[in-house]
């Protein structure tokens, strides 16, 4: 039975940020399984281990799998939370290289404070502000868009829409 069309509107800001926020809550378990395998195989006895860049790599990798492999199906656990699900443009299911793609993009969330605050090596608190500061403004930059998509979103040929959970 074909499923019926999705409304293309986006979800309010605020549930796409509470949505983002528990999503971060949930990447916790993600870290702590990466970081337990990545020391367990390779053997690390200390946290400033001269492998940490490798370590950021490896999590780069695994927060890759773990988005386009949900993005892909439709919905992350917070997505179905907060009833939200990332379709392609015309309101079709993402195939995975665009969720992939959407992943690599969604970085821009971070990397532009990032690599403005690293020559400066900042402290933790200022680091703090900048960053969540740079995040507010990107997450206010979706209200002027015509239907309230992140810029990640339209550059990746995908957007947000209201869906209740695709699965039980």
């Amino acid at each position: 039975m074909p499923e019926p069309p999705t409304s293309l509107i986006a979800p309010s800001l605020r549930r796409r940020m509470a949505c983002w926020l528990y999503e971060g809550m949930l990447m916790f378990a993600v870290v702590f399984v990466a970081a337990w395998l990545f020391s367990t195989l390779g053997q690390m006895r200390d946290a400033m281990d001269a492998r940490r860049p490798l370590f950021q790599g490896f999590l780069f990798v695994i927060f890759g799998i773990y988005f386009a492999w949900f993005w892909a199906r439709g919905q992350t656990l917070a997505m179905k939370t907060w009833n939200i699900r990332v379709v392609d443009a015309h309101g079709q299911p993402v195939t995975q290289l665009r969720a992939l793609w959407r992943y690599v993009l969604s970085w821009l969330w971070f990397l532009p404070p990032m690599a403005a605050m690293a020559p400066f090596r900042l402290p933790g608190a200022e680091t703090t502000v900048l960053l969540i500061g740079w995040i507010l403004v990107w997450a206010l930059l979706s209200r002027f868009h015509p239907q309230r998509q992140f810029l990640h979103d339209v550059l990746a040929g995908t957007r947000l829409v209201t869906s209740a959970p695709l699965s039980r």
